[in-house]
């Protein structure tokens, strides 16, 4: 049994309690938040864009804490699981690690990759596992992309285009802070940047072009090209003005043999059209000039982060291979949004 200590009861530290509550072989034994309220179990104040609405949390049987030092000074607790602000994932990873215990972490795995290989070395110093919570490899297209690719079946990956966009997230508190979550590039670009790492491996040149605010990438287009000759993806990615379209994301990856395609946009109820849906349900298309749709099931998002965090118990129970929860591709991660920013505010400067 991997006992759990969730840390940060906001959105995603509420989306991860739940999850974990569904595997078998975990347990949940302590939460920590600074809200008196959260710890009694009064989540109706959490709110998010999927998943269930917050509500009344029985924790009974939970231990509750204040602070992370008291997570880490409780010997009920195996896996520290980090839902904080990315400004203080690296300081609360190394605190846990340094204390013995293991450590989930969401993303992003930290602001720059100093903090991320000051992460990594206090894994490696205290023999305990780090793990990064990337969890765009989990969901259904993205995980039917990336075993497409890995399985060769239709010959060597070639390129491949990316897509996320939302409308500008004015309720979040310092979205625009480079020291405190570091505007779309890090926030939600960090996404597609762990995918392509992992599907094409790290980009030898990165060229951005776009727009800034706040001296952070707004909105940009990026080519990233490889040790391979030949071989490039571009990506779109950003904050855009019109909340009719909250968001949207979307690939076509080119192989030898066949492309596959998938594209999904949220758009307000009152816009006319479905306010969640497929834009283009994802699709292989081959040689013979057949394009086949696949199921993968309902799209629900709360399945990636319960099939993400199955991964997480497997890995400490079992030893699985970390996978796309590896610290290494998340560190690379952060190189990669660190190169697009610098090409960027060059290009602009």
């Amino acid at each position: 049994m991997t006992r759990i200590g969730v840390v940060g009861i906001g959105f995603m530290g509420m989306v991860h309690y739940l999850s974990y509550l569904q595997i078998p072989g975990a347990e949940v034994t302590a939460v920590c938040s600074r809200d008196a309220r959260r710890r009694a179990g009064d989540w109706t104040g959490i709110k998010g864009n999927f998943g269930p609405a917050g509500s009344q949390v029985d924790l009974s049987e939970v231990a509750s804490f204040a602070s992370l030092d008291e997570v880490i000074a409780c010997p009920e607790v195996d896996l520290v699981d980090l839902c904080l602000p990315p400004a203080l994932h690296a300081d609360a990873a190394v605190r846990a690690l340094e204390g013995g215990k293991h450590v989930f972490c969401e993303k992003p795995m930290a602001m720059t990759v100093a903090e991320c290989d000051r992460m990594m070395a206090a894994a490696e110093a205290n023999g305990r596992i780090l793990l990064i919570g990337h969890v765009l490899p989990y969901f259904p297209e993205y995980a039917w992309a990336l075993g497409e690719i890995r399985s060769g079946r239709h010959g060597a990956v070639l390129g491949g285009t990316f897509r996320r966009l939302i409308a500008d997230p004015a309720w979040l508190d310092n979205y625009w802070d480079a020291d405190q979550v570091g505007g779309p590039m890090l926030d939600l670009h960090v996404h597609d940047a762990q995918f392509i790492r992992l599907a094409f491996g790290m980009p030898t040149v990165v060229t951005t072009r776009g727009s800034q605010r706040s001296g952070l990438p707004a909105r940009w287009h990026s080519l990233f090209e490889f040790e391979s000759p030949g071989i490039s993806a571009h990506c779109e990615g950003g904050v855009v003005g019109q909340p009719g379209r909250p968001f949207l994301h979307g690939f076509e990856i080119q192989l030898e043999r066949a492309a596959l395609m998938f594209e999904f946009a949220v758009s307000h109820p009152e816009s006319g059209v479905d306010h969640a849906a497929y834009r283009c349900q994802p699709t292989i298309l081959d040689e013979a000039g057949t394009a086949t749709p696949v199921s993968l099931g309902d799209g629900d998002p709360m399945r990636a982060f319960e099939a993400e965090l199955t991964h997480v118990v497997d890995v400490l129970s079992n030893g699985a291979d970390p996978g796309p929860l590896a610290a290494a591709a998340a560190r690379d991660a952060v190189e990669i949004c660190r190169l697009e920013t610098a090409s960027l505010k060059a290009a602009l400067n």
